[in-house]
């Protein structure tokens, strides 16, 4: 079987293994802990696709999530089925993505960065100034409120997101993002078009952020409109990345996980002062883990093989 279709068959697994989990977990604290984990799973993992693979480090990712968020919650509460809804607000995120791709792609570096941070920030001022400062579900989805089919959800979502993530970087497409990530003028010299694989990482990784933020319009049962584009949820996702580490598809997978339950644990026993120890963490990582824990495993996996080689060669001798 070929690595690729062995990883999309492992991936398929994983997630009927955990859409069983309902029947046998029926504790609703654990159920809202999986919930989270698989939200910044598809979260990081969108994040991953501009910022990882194509190089383009965004801290605007929290508008593209916002959006799916706004646009998802009014429409769900219009009538709109959950689904479509969730959809509308992955196209109102990829439409703006649109609407700032080309002036945004006109920066590079720290000023791309900048730039994505102002911009989410303008739409966290103004969803804050123009809806009311809380949105509470109505009595009627009140009483049929439930857990199950919101995991669900999230999971179907960090499935999806993943399987894309993994076809997309391993197609043709995927290999000129990482060709404009390691050196966009050489790239553009071999008849890559840098702009053209910049846009479409933005657009797909804007739709699943919106997604994302569809699917926790639908979780909360109430939530300040404004919160979703706090700046917050771009600085997690990032983290989260570069955590797990940069450019792969578990890296993202890894650090949520690791992110979710640390920050349980650190909140827990340090209170407010958790995003202090977390600050540090991550200039920790990025300082003297640039790959994160993945790059981590490969480094432990290279320095064990070179000693087993070593090994082999004494004995021979």
């Amino acid at each position: 079987m070929k690595k690729k279709t062995l990883t999309v068959v492992i991936i398929v697994l994983v997630s009927l293994a955990l859409a069983l989990i309902p029947l046998f977990i029926k504790k609703n604290s654990m159920l809202n802990y999986l919930c989270l984990i698989l939200l910044y799973i598809t979260l990081a993992s969108s994040w991953n696709i501009l910022g990882g693979y194509s190089g383009q480090i965004s801290l605007g990712h929290s508008a593209f999530f916002g959006l799916g968020a706004l646009a998802t919650r009014l429409l769900w509460f219009a009538g709109w089925p959950i689904l479509i809804s969730m959809l509308v607000g992955g196209t109102v995120a990829v439409a703006f993505a649109l609407l700032i791709g080309s002036p945004a792609f006109k920066l590079r570096g720290a000023y791309f960065t900048i730039g994505t941070l102002a911009l989410a920030q303008i739409l966290f001022a103004t969803v804050g100034n123009i809806f009311s400062p809380i949105s509470s579900l109505p009595l009627e989805a009140l009483t049929t409120y439930t857990l199950e089919p919101r995991y669900l959800l999230f999971l179907g979502l960090a499935f999806v997101t993943v399987l894309t993530s993994y076809l997309l970087v391993n197609s043709s497409l995927g290999l000129g993002m990482v060709a404009v990530r390691e050196e966009e003028d050489a790239a553009e010299s071999l008849g890559v078009n840098a702009f053209r694989h910049k846009l479409i990482a933005l657009l797909v990784s804007s739709f699943f952020a919106g997604l994302a933020g569809g699917a926790f319009a639908f979780y909360h049962v109430g939530y300040y409109p404004n919160y979703p584009f706090s700046p917050i949820w771009s600085l997690d996702a990032q983290m989260m990345v570069f955590i797990g580490g940069t450019g792969t598809i578990i890296g993202p997978i890894i650090g949520a996980v690791f992110f979710v339950v640390l920050k349980e644990f650190m909140s827990l026993r340090f209170g407010e002062f958790h995003l202090l120890v977390f600050g540090i963490l991550f200039i920790l990582v990025v300082m003297f883990l640039p790959g994160g824990l993945v790059g981590l495993w490969k480094n432990i996996q290279k320095m064990w093989t070179k000693r087993q080689k070593k090994v082999s060669q004494s004995s021979t001798v």
